[in-house]
């Protein structure tokens, strides 16, 4: 997993087909320091919904990840075996959570991989109206704290162009 992260490529496991990896021609890409909110996000971020944690349930998020349902996602690439590699990633250092917490309960929250100064987002899920993008606006500040280049999201969606995303 390490070897492919920092080659560009990524797992993408489907259902009866071995391991696919990925490496598409295009990648979305955002900045740390050029997230955008809106402005009804901003608003709902001013009044501090969610306590934001950062790698306190990282199985947890993994697992709210690949069961939390998706508007036009049918199944999850989230398999038993890739939360396992995973995990284990986590306990290498390498992977990392943030989590939205709200009332003492996990309700968003996203995952990926850190090398260097690039952070590889793999999924995000969320049960509360913004809990995914607060959790991920306040990463993206603490990656620019850190110094981190970019958060490289993969693949474009409606969601991540939203927030800044632009494709390199």
């Amino acid at each position: 997993l390490l070897l492919a992260y920092s080659s560009g490529i990524f797992p993408w496991p489907a259902e009866g087909y071995p391991l696919l990896w990925h490496a598409p021609a295009e990648r979305a890409v955002v900045a740390p320091a050029a997230v955008r909110l809106g402005r009804t996000l901003r608003k709902h971020l001013k009044k501090q919904p969610f306590e934001i944690r950062l790698d306190s349930a990282f199985a947890d998020v993994m697992r709210c990840c690949s069961v939390v349902p998706r508007p036009g996602q049918d199944g999850t690439w989230i398999t038993p075996d890739m939360i396992e590699a995973y995990c284990e990633l986590h306990h290498m250092g390498f992977a990392h959570s943030a989590e939205a917490w709200q009332d003492g309960q996990l309700v968003g929250g996203l995952y990926g991989v850190s090398l260097g100064r690039a952070f590889f987002g793999e999924s995000m899920f969320s049960l509360a109206d913004d809990a995914s993008k607060i959790a991920f606006s306040t990463l993206c500040a603490q990656l620019q704290r850190w110094e981190f280049a970019f958060v490289d999201a993969q693949v474009m969606t409606p969601l991540l162009e939203s927030l800044g995303a632009t494709l390199v």
